[in-house]
């Protein structure tokens, strides 16, 4: 399964870096000054526990977009919702589903009338994220997401 993480801040950094812990193929859709931290020191999360997860990523640019993903994790500002779903668009298939983690529920509604109810999954996240000052990095001090 690949996923399409669209924003490597706080949120889509935590999701982003559990799912390489886990073994998932991921892909951060990001803007050039947030591609070149991630390319310089790697995505930091630092955990509640004291530990971290370093590890390098893999990144593109929206103009370099190429190939579909199984899931795109919306995790950008709501002000973005118009411009990240030109962006989605390029990046899914048949299959493939969204799970949007936004500020707010306006973007279910618009999500669903563009790719459709059985493509936006609603999604629900209790976590405690920060974009540290440095840029590279994300501390969590809890984290959990759900769908339906």
């Amino acid at each position: 399964m690949r996923y399409l993480i669209l924003g490597a801040g706080a949120l889509g950094g935590y999701f982003g870096g559990m799912l390489i812990k886990g073994g998932a193929d991921v892909t951060f859709l990001v803007r050039p000054k947030r591609a070149a931290q991630l390319e310089q020191h790697g995505l930091i999360v630092k955990l509640q526990d004291g530990s971290e997860l370093r590890t390098k990523v893999k990144t593109v640019e929206q103009p370099k977009l190429n190939g579909t993903y199984d899931v795109i994790l919306l995790c950008c500002k709501a002000y973005d919702l118009d411009g990240a779903m030109g962006a989605m668009a390029q990046a899914m298939a048949e299959h493939s589903v969204i799970v949007p983690v936004l500020n707010g529920v306006r973007h279910i509604d618009v999500l669903t009338e563009r790719f459709g109810q059985a493509r936006v999954l609603g999604g629900l996240t209790t976590i405690n994220t920060a974009l540290m000052p440095d840029g590279p990095s994300s501390r969590a001090s809890y984290g959990s997401i759900s769908t339906s």
